[in-house]
């Protein structure tokens, strides 16, 4: 029964990562930058540790949900791994897509 568990799991997150990588390749909804400038400024600031506001976290919520987390208020038997997998993917868009608003 684990196994079975860990075996949906990892389909998930495999699923998840594909719909990623389509989004990050170009895919027929968005071309050009994954996230906008706000939300690489809310993130930016979001990453400072200093104390985030509501317009903060709600940038953060748009940036997983581009990146293909639902954080519906439905039971998620893949959480926290979907959530995992969206954060990872937007880490990846921060890094490349938001040099201007990244310590130096």
């Amino acid at each position: 029964m684990e196994c079975l568990s860990k075996h949906r799991t990892t389909l998930a997150m495999l699923a998840l990562l594909l719909a990623g990588c389509a989004v990050a390749t170009g895919g027929a909804s968005q071309s050009g930058p994954h996230l906008s400038p706000t939300e690489c400024r809310d993130l930016a600031a979001l990453r400072s540790n200093a104390p985030p506001t509501m317009a903060q976290h709600r940038s953060e919520l748009a940036a997983l949900r581009k990146a293909g987390y639902d954080p519906s208020p439905w039971y998620d038997p893949y959480y926290p791994e979907d959530l995992q997998a969206a954060q990872r993917l937007v880490d990846y868009w921060f890094k490349t897509e938001c040099q201007p608003f990244q310590p130096g």
